[in-house]
């Protein structure tokens, strides 16, 4: 009888774990850090791109030193930066994480448009070539982010939905913080429109 009431027990547990989304949290999470994953390695990606770009320019550009510098800096920030799971549940170190990847994003296009005043530059096939590796690689970014993105809400919503937001509570899934758009009050403010003829 003990070993009956023991084994209709366990299948009432899983039933209300089951109920309760449990494991639609653990299929969520492991998504997350999946759709993670990918961003890690297109950020990846981009920095191992980033010296061979540097020396390439650097071969025509000389003197344009700064660039070199702040974009050499930014990629040591961005690959320096500890990416650990904890990172997609703590708020402020998933911002410091897109904080550096924007400064080297910025840094990138400072250096890209250094590109511009050297026509040789621009015409050699090692520049375009990882002008094109880079541009491609910015494009995986950018759906790599979006995927993580979707995935986030996903799991969000799920954590904040009756009932299993008490799931939630009870078993320590926190609500993850996803990508903003950098400057985002700027983008909000409306553009300054002047139709007056100078």
């Amino acid at each position: 009888m003990t070993k009956l009431f023991k084994w209709i027990s366990i299948a009432l547990l899983a039933s209300t774990l089951s109920a309760c989304g449990y494991n639609d949290f653990q299929s969520k999470d492991e998504s997350v850090k999946a759709a993670w994953g990918e961003v890690v390695n297109q950020y990846q990606r981009r920095a191992d791109l980033i010296p061979n770009l540097v020396n390439t320019v650097k071969g025509y550009a000389t003197h344009e030193r700064e660039t070199f510098e702040a974009v050499t800096k930014a990629r040591a920030a961005a690959t320096s930066f500890q990416i650990t799971p904890e990172v997609l549940n703590n708020p402020e170190a998933f911002n410091k994480f897109q904080q550096v990847q924007g400064e080297l994003s910025s840094a990138l296009s400072r250096l890209m448009a250094v590109s511009e005043n050297y026509p040789q530059l621009k015409a050699d096939t090692a520049f375009r070539d990882l002008q094109s590796q880079l541009e491609g690689t910015e494009n995986r970014i950018t759906v790599a982010r979006q995927r993580y993105i979707v995935a986030v809400q996903d799991y969000n919503i799920l954590a904040r939905s009756f009932p299993t937001n008490i799931t939630a509570k009870v078993f320590g899934y926190p609500v993850k913080p996803s990508f903003t758009v950098e400057n985002e009050k700027a983008i909000s403010a409306p553009p300054a429109v002047n139709f007056d003829k100078k």
